[in-house]
């Protein structure tokens, strides 16, 4: 099956509306880091302050979400997702609304850090719909199943370009407060929505059939590592870039620069279904971290936004397929009835490196001077080329390690689905019938 027959397949199983609706949903958690940064940073004068509270968001929702990821599988995404999605856009208003009070610093980190403890994750979450969904594919399902991940791996991306230039377009015509107002509004609406399709059924956690396993194994550490540092890579990159713009008078231009990282990576992802099989996630792994190690060197000669955007474009060239990679990994890795936990941490991982990144960068920056003259950008691209080379660095190290791991995890795994159908067969007809219909265009049942 070729990469957009697979992506076709895709979207007829699970439907245009979900489609849409999980990748807005997912928006407000790609805009609320960089929102809190340049609405901190107006707010206070400082970078520091902004990157400190930018971090405290990204740390509290890297804290947040496995936990809720692991809730999730035990009494399912309905209530969590929504109890989340409701928290978040009320925490983000609050977040808005303690700017334009002049409170103190302390409050506002305090604030940004409420705000990431409840914005759900709900790429990572959709994720983890997708393998039962297409469980009834027969012999096409692993090749489905692939896509998926590719496919999320994308949007993923897509959100980090849209999300930030939406940021940007709302500070350039408004101001920043309306920006993260602006990421609030769309996480009431598109992160309930989210939370109540009948999709979030397919993942009760009555349907898993097998124990919970042990998930913090060496394997799926080194694969917590690696998208930490892809999180440091995006923390100092956005700083970088912000510190930048601020520089050269355009602030509102930083969110639209720092989105070209992704405009790469989108159209690389979509394209990582047509590697293949033979070239293994662990090799994978290490061939994209090399690319991220490389390609992120000439951040440290870029001293204009023009500059600028022609580097972050081919960098973000690697992003999105080392990114789908780790998921990927991940999920195989993970026990079948702790995938919902897995991703999260994973995406966890990626904004506590996140934090480390922006706070690391923004102190650089601070120390060094900002202006153009000063280089406190390329300070900032500094803690970028240490993340690529860390991470080259990690996946190069653990190759045997996750090789052995992912072939007993992709045992575990075939047994897994085989359980589900069965389950499914036994006793679970009804209920596949009406999430089925509501995928096929009927009206879904009332929540």
């Amino acid at each position: 099956m070729s990469p957009l027959a697979s992506y076709r397949r895709l979207l007829r199983v699970a439907g245009p509306l979900y489609v849409v609706v999980a990748f807005v949903g997912r928006l407000p958690a790609a805009m609320s880091q960089l929102g809190t940064l340049l609405l901190v940073s107006q707010a206070t004068g400082s970078y520091a302050a902004g990157g400190l509270a930018a971090g405290t968001l990204a740390v509290a929702n890297a804290v947040g979400s496995p936990l809720a990821g692991a809730m999730a599988d035990r009494v399912g995404q309905r209530r969590v997702v929504t109890a989340q999605a409701l928290g978040g856009g009320l925490a983000l208003l609050a977040l808005v609304a303690a700017t334009r009070a002049d409170a103190d610093t302390p409050v506002l980190v305090l604030a940004a850090g409420v705000a990431g403890l409840l914005v759900p994750q709900v790429g990572p979450l959709a994720r983890v719909r997708w393998r039962p969904m297409v469980h009834g594919e027969g012999a096409l399902r692993p090749r489905l199943v692939e896509a998926a991940f590719s496919y999320e791996g994308a949007a993923d991306e897509a959100s980090y370009v849209l999300g930030p230039a939406l940021i940007g377009v709302v500070v350039s015509l408004l101001d920043p407060g309306a920006a993260v107002a602006t990421a609030a509004g769309l996480l009431l609406v598109f992160g309930t929505w989210f939370a109540l399709h009948p999709t979030a059924t397919l993942v009760d956690p009555d349907r898993h059939l097998l124990p919970g396993g042990r998930l913090l194994v060496p394997a799926f550490a080194v694969l917590l590592g690696a998208q930490l540092l892809v999180g440091v890579l995006f923390g100092s990159v956005q700083t970088g870039t912000s510190v930048l713009a601020e520089a050269e008078g355009r602030l509102g231009l930083a969110g639209l620069v720092h989105a070209v990282l992704g405009v790469g990576s989108v159209c690389a992802g979509l394209a990582v279904v047509a590697l293949p099989a033979r070239f293994s996630l662990p090799r994978r792994g290490l061939a994209f971290a090399a690319g991220m190690a490389v390609l992120a060197l000439p951040l440290l000669l870029a001293d204009s936004l023009a500059a600028l955007a022609l580097v972050v474009l081919v960098l973000g060239t690697v992003i999105a397929p080392y990114m789908i990679t780790v998921f990927t990994a991940g999920e195989r890795v993970a026990p079948p009835a702790r995938v919902g936990a897995a991703m999260t941490l994973l995406a966890g991982a990626t904004g506590i490196g996140y934090a480390v990144g922006s706070s690391t960068a923004g102190r650089l920056a601070d120390a060094v001077g900002t202006s153009v003259a000063d280089g406190g950008h390329t300070a900032a691209f500094a803690v970028t080329v240490a993340a690529g080379c860390g991470a080259l660095v990690l996946l190069a190290c653990a190759q045997r390690l996750l090789s052995s791991a992912l072939a007993e995890g992709s045992l575990a795994g075939d047994s897994a689905a085989v359980g589900v159908v069965e389950g499914s067969l036994a006793g679970d007809v009804e209920p596949r019938k009406a999430v089925e219909g509501s995928l096929a265009g009927e009206r879904p049942p009332s929540a």
